[in-house]
């Protein structure tokens, strides 16, 4: 089956403007769990917890940047992520 249908599909799947299939829009729930967290005492905050949400959204900036296509929502959303979960090692080392 080497019909026209074959060959778009094969043209669409190496297209340079592929879509990916892990949206960072259920990324931003963190980001948002993250900012509801400031009404939390800081006392309550978990270090290793943060520390991670920070180390995960930075590392994934920099992964987002230099991959081909750039996925620039991906590096948003994951520098709100890293720069909440520093937000929130800030608050507990206040």
């Amino acid at each position: 089956m080497s019909g026209p249908a074959t060959s778009a599909a094969a043209a669409r799947s190496t297209s340079k403007f592929q879509s990916f299939m892990n949206h960072p829009a259920a990324k931003w729930a963190l980001v948002i769990a993250g900012v509801k967290d400031l009404s939390r005492p800081a006392e309550k905050l978990s270090v290793p917890q943060n520390l991670a949400l920070a180390a995960t959204g930075f590392i994934w900036v920099r992964y987002s940047l230099v991959i081909t296509p750039v996925n620039y929502s991906l590096a948003a959303v994951n520098f709100c992520v890293g720069a909440t979960g520093l937000g929130q090692l800030y608050r507990i080392w206040e």
